[in-house]
């Protein structure tokens, strides 16, 4: 994915296995706040069961590594995932294949093996791609053929290329050693994104281009002209875009443009950036020049979005869903799974995403995926809670969903309101999500826990409405803050220990109430 002063993103998708591990996790104290194709086991649950840092509810793959997720499609009722993975990523092996799993909640996935095992022919390994069902047979494999377009580089030539699957996405084909797309002399030619244009009548493809965004078009998937590009010089190396339409819960439409950027040098996040605007099959304007962020943290790279379908297999205009990796290339393998598990590769929580209208415009609001409640295996409703000073509860869980109403008086208010989850039993060690007033802004800092890098993601706050709604979804390698309605959100890495299960409330120089607290501990 993005560049490196120090290793390339090939380097880094042959993977390094445990050797990566030694010296690189940060710990800070203090500080601001098998390849059968119809495999059937849960993902990331081994034959062994549940081992010692595998995420509780969250998507993590059987074994080796993950990376990339591409966009699901929806067939025979089911949605179909497919991630990157490197099955020789421990031995130090290079390349990705394109692996399957399935769901129906978008919560509890089936792994279904290996649908294009790497490095099938001679153009390589699979990157990352997209795939459409044909339903016209316009690529003339048959209505209803599953078509992936996938980036592979041969000799280092970054193009597009046409695989096929006639058995619902099982197993696919190489539709053909040459491009569809051949590369026109950029380093830079890779992760085509292709809708259907219902509008026009065509296929359009949005391909990532260095600090562009290219865009085609095509009647039959197969022969592509170039008609348009989106630019943008300040969001370092452009990758993974995505485009779509919604229906705003006002009932107008809107198209929206989204990439995977790198903003970190002007402070601003390194994950997905998105853009409302007008679409004309060709070009796109956006309604505004700064980008918008779907995650604030630093653990939210590589998203893909998709559409829901209700009972009929129509898609709902109102309703998208989200799913992203829960890493970023600066530190790719950092994690002590591979010591205790041996695995690396995650992914947050999948979101429904609806498209608000607030001030400044339109904006995607992310909330957990609806179907996460119906895993609760216990529910704590703990009413109001008032709270000057600090508050221990008495509940220990390593994974949990957690929200309330934060209430404060404005004309009183406390310097810094939150949690410490991931806590310690004596304390040292705990990830920090909240509100410091004094800021006045929402954070999550996870310093004071083991973490690739350290750190403290915040997003403004306004402390006069003296009320913020929060959810914290906490897992064994992972804390997602959502924020008031989920336009914020701050998703992160984090490595506790294994006793490290406790929660704290705090208000600092003053008092707030965590109204309506409730929290569910969960399992899939």
């Amino acid at each position: 994915m993005e560049e490196s002063t120090a290793v390339s993103r090939r380097a880094l998708f042959a993977g390094a296995g445990t050797a990566a591990l030694a010296g690189t996790l940060t710990l800070a104290g203090g500080g601001a706040p098998a390849a059968a194709a119809d495999a059937a086991s849960v993902l990331g649950t081994t034959s062994k069961g549940r081992t010692r840092m595998r995420p509780a509810y969250h998507v993590s793959v059987p074994d080796n590594w993950k990376n990339d997720p591409q966009r699901p499609v929806y067939i025979d009722g089911e949605y179909h995932y497919y991630y990157l993975y490197n099955a020789d990523y421990n031995e130090g092996g290079a390349g990705t294949a394109w692996r399957r799993a399935t769901t129906r909640d978008h919560v509890s996935f089936r792994d279904r093996g290996i649908a294009i095992p790497k490095f099938s022919n001679g153009n390589g390994d699979c990157w990352s791609g997209c795939l459409v069902v044909d339903e016209r047979n316009t690529a003339g494999y048959g209505a209803g053929a599953v078509i992936a377009l996938v980036t592979q580089a041969p000799q280092g030539r970054q193009a597009q290329y046409l695989w096929y699957s006639t058995d619902r996405g099982r197993t696919f084909r190489p539709g053909g050693d040459a491009p569809v797309l051949p590369n026109p002399g950029v380093p830079d030619f890779r992760d085509p994104k292709v809708i259907w244009d219902a509008d026009r009548g065509r296929w359009f493809m949005a391909n990532a281009e260095g600090q562009r965004v290219g865009f085609y078009v095509s009647a039959d998937l197969r022969s592509w002209r170039r008609v348009g590009e989106f630019v943008r010089t300040d969001l370092g190396l452009i990758e993974c875009p995505d485009i779509f339409r919604m229906t705003a819960g006002d009932g107008t439409a809107h198209w929206i443009l989204g990439i995977s950027a790198n903003g970190k040098g002007r402070g601003l996040p390194a994950t997905y950036a998105y853009w409302t605007g007008a679409f004309d099959g060709a070009s796109f304007v956006p309604d505004h020049g700064e980008p918008r962020w779907l995650d604030y943290g630093f653990d939210f790279y590589g998203a893909v979005t998709y559409p829901n379908h209700d009972a009929s297999g129509a898609e709902d205009p109102t309703l998208r869903r989200a799913i992203g990796w829960a890493n970023f290339w600066d530190y790719p393998h950092n994690t002590p799974t591979l010591a205790t598990d041996g695995y690396n590769g995650d992914d947050m929580i999948v979101r429904d995403l609806r498209l608000t209208a607030g001030d400044g415009g339109y904006y995607l609001a992310s909330a957990p995926t609806a179907a996460l409640e119906q895993y609760a295996k216990k529910t704590h409703r703990l009413g109001d809670v008032t709270v000057a000073g600090v508050r221990d509860l008495e509940l220990r869980s390593l994974a949990y969903d957690l929200s309330c109403e934060l209430v404060w008086d404005p004309a009183a208010a406390p310097s810094n309101i939150g949690f410490e989850v991931c806590r310690a039993p004596g304390g040292g060690r705990h990830v920090a999500a909240g509100a410091f007033l004094n800021g006045p802004f929402t954070y999550v800092n996870r310093r004071p826990t083991i973490n690739p890098t350290g750190g403290e993601s915040q997003t403004p706050i306004d402390p006069s409405t003296g009320r913020l709604d929060v959810r914290i979804l906490v897992d064994r390698t992972s804390v997602e803050f959502f924020v008031g309605d989920g336009r914020v959100v701050h998703s992160h890495r984090v490595f506790p220990l294994e006793g490290d299960n406790r929660i704290r409330l705090y208000a600092n120089d003053g008092s707030a109430t965590f109204r309506g607290l409730t929290i569910r501990e969960l399992a899939v």
